[in-house]
């Protein structure tokens, strides 16, 4: 059996939650759990009590980043190609700006 899974004020989390997202939303948030460095119990547990995620650096994060810059490219070089940009491509970008922000220390908005 494992160990119980408490909270930072030794509250033990026996209450399951749970809910539907359609595969689009799936790979945004397994992109934006990647990129947190978080596992992501923890990672949607903060956003949805509106606490900040803040970025753990690890090797998987800087594998996550390069993994999405890839990603940036080939849709880059698609758009240079003449096709449309997609949303989801802006998406990532704002996240690897804001990920890239707290690796540094700073707030997303320049401060």
């Amino acid at each position: 059996m494992s160990a119980k899974n408490v909270d930072r004020h030794n509250r033990f989390r026996s209450i399951t939650v749970g809910f539907r997202v359609s595969p689009e939303e799936q790979e945004e948030l397994n992109r934006a759990v990647a990129l947190s460095g978080l596992p992501k119990q923890e990672y949607c547990y903060r956003k949805c009590m509106g606490r900040e995620v803040m970025v753990q650096p690890n090797p998987r994060v800087y594998k996550a980043l390069k993994t999405q810059m890839a990603f940036i490219l080939e849709e880059l070089q698609r758009i240079a190609a003449g096709e449309n940009i997609q949303t989801e491509l802006l998406d990532t970008i704002d996240l690897i700006t804001f990920t890239m922000h707290g690796l540094k220390g700073e707030s997303a908005n320049g401060e």
